[in-house]
């Protein structure tokens, strides 16, 4: 999942920016609403978290011209302004909930989800499996035919984009737009080196392997 964050106060970005990152989300971060606006033309996003006062262009601007645009991405509004007549003019603008400023890093990450589950009108599962592999969600704990395998966050984050698409081939420009969170050159070969760590954790110590390589083409998990 890939969410874009706009937000000028780098304290707050930071803090909503690593916590994302953390729960295996791809983030990108604009400090302002015009630089947004561009981002989002450009880039297709799973959900926004906006700031109402941004430089250049404000966040309810910001949200009309993306629903002008018929730019149909879930909005988490941003703001210190907590009066009924704020979250409603929020509301009203095309966002799609209201976070008022402080917030506990847990509800917005609560709130960005139940967009998403939304949006998608799907479940958000807390385990995934793909024959004896496991991926816990909510512990971020894999296991495979019940022996625990110890990834970092970047391995995680691959081995869940690949499970949810388990059985479907993946490109590395799908996996580079989902696992980091800014655009490589797509000759880069980050996408080979992170799946050949993750390989030689998930199936090395297998005799039936489950993720391959399509040559030219991209990668793919299935039940071995």
């Amino acid at each position: 999942m890939r969410i874009l964050v706009v937000e000028d106060d780098k304290k707050i970005a930071s803090f909503v920016v690593q916590g994302l990152k953390q729960n295996g989300f791809a983030v990108d971060h604009c400090p302002d609403g015009e630089e947004a606006l561009l981002m989002a033309r450009s880039v297709s996003y799973d959900a926004a978290v906006v700031d109402i006062m941004l430089p250049k262009l404000d966040g309810l601007s910001l949200v009309q011209t993306l629903r002008r645009e018929k730019m149909h991405v879930p909005v988490l509004i941003l703001s210190a302004k907590a009066t009924v007549d704020d979250r409603v003019k929020g509301l009203q603008a095309g966002g799609d909930d209201y976070l008022v400023k402080p917030f506990a890093f847990s509800e917005l990450l609560a709130r960005v989800q139940a967009l998403i589950r939304r949006a998608t009108h799907t479940s958000e599962p807390t385990r995934l499996t793909v024959g004896d592999l496991a991926l816990d969600l909510l512990n971020r704990a894999v296991t495979r035919n019940g022996r625990a395998i110890e990834l970092q966050a970047r391995e995680l984050s691959l081995l869940e984009f690949l499970m949810r698409h388990s059985g479907r081939v993946v490109t590395k420009t799908m996996i580079l737009e989902h696992v980091w969170d800014y655009s490589f050159d797509p000759q880069t070969n980050v996408v080979d080196v992170l799946v050949c760590r993750l390989r030689n954790k998930v199936d090395k110590d297998f005799p039936k392997k489950m993720i391959h390589t399509l040559r030219g083409v991209g990668y793919v998990i299935k039940p071995a």
